[in-house]
């Protein structure tokens, strides 16, 4: 009887997680559904709204010419540049200030007043510093990514369990084993976050800085159809900066379920 109520069981489960699955894609579906049906009856300019199957039109369209691919490559690039150059200023720096309290001292007040900019009002003083070509771009997505990932790692190394600590220097451990075995899988949840808030950041900074004196990438595409009152390539740049966020969402949850498979193996 048991048997069959544990086969009965395990049927039922990969049904209930392919739904769990589709259950995010819901909405934006059903908001697709009704805008392309919308435009096709006329309760919506499509002058104005473009249709979704007519967006897609356009894309394909771009990627035939090879506009559309050579203008996300450009973005990828700055982005993926951006985030490793910011991303390991913030790492180091998070670290560095969480493990030593001279370095706190030193550079810790100095960094949450700079945090505390806008960074996107210093595109004035980037443009006077860098021009407007590549270095201005990726300091800006640097600049924005750098503070999340700092914030983020500074405190998951501040936050580890005093009790943890104790006991691994109970248990004679070396500084360099307190850190890799201790410390850092304590805070490695929080740093994730911090990747997590900064890929998000990363986007959002590149749109910005791909919308002024740039002549490629995605923001420029959309600033060059915005021009030409082309809706179909600015609604197109909108949905593929969607998409690069949510690939990017994915990835960071992936390096979560995969870094942290050990807290999850504990708690069963």
């Amino acid at each position: 009887m048991d048997n069959a109520t544990d086969l009965t069981h395990n049927t039922k489960q990969p049904r209930a997680y392919s739904f769990k699955q589709l259950l995010p894609w819901l909405i934006p579906v059903g908001l697709i559904i009704i805008w392309q049906i919308a435009g096709t009856l006329g309760w919506i300019s499509t002058k104005l709204l473009p249709t979704p199957w007519s967006v897609i039109q356009d894309g394909v369209s771009l990627w035939q010419s090879g506009e559309l691919q050579k203008n996300m490559g450009i973005s990828l690039y700055r982005a993926l540049v951006g985030f490793a150059i910011g991303g390991s200023v913030g790492f180091f720096f998070g670290m560095l200030n969480g493990l030593s309290k001279t370095a706190r001292a030193l550079f810790d007040s100095t960094i949450q007043m700079l945090r505390n900019i806008p960074h996107l009002s210093l595109i004035p003083v980037v443009i006077i510093l860098f021009g407007i070509g590549e270095t201005a771009k990726i300091s800006l997505v640097t600049v924005g990514v750098m503070f999340p990932i700092y914030i983020n790692t500074f405190h998951g190394i501040t936050s580890v369990d005093p009790e943890l600590i104790e006991m691994g220097q109970a248990y004679g451990l070396s500084k360099r084993e307190m850190l890799t075995k201790i410390v850092f899988p304590g805070a490695l949840p929080t740093i994730l976050v911090g990747v997590r808030y900064a890929l998000g950041v990363m986007w959002t900074t590149l749109i910005v800085a791909e919308t002024i004196s740039s002549t490629s990438g995605i923001g420029y595409m959309a600033t060059n159809a915005q021009e030409f009152m082309n809706m179909k390539t600015v609604l197109l740049c909108i949905v593929i900066y969607a998409l690069l966020g949510k690939v990017s969402d994915l990835i960071a949850k992936l390096l979560e379920d995969i870094c942290l498979d050990w807290q999850a193996e504990r708690s069963r």
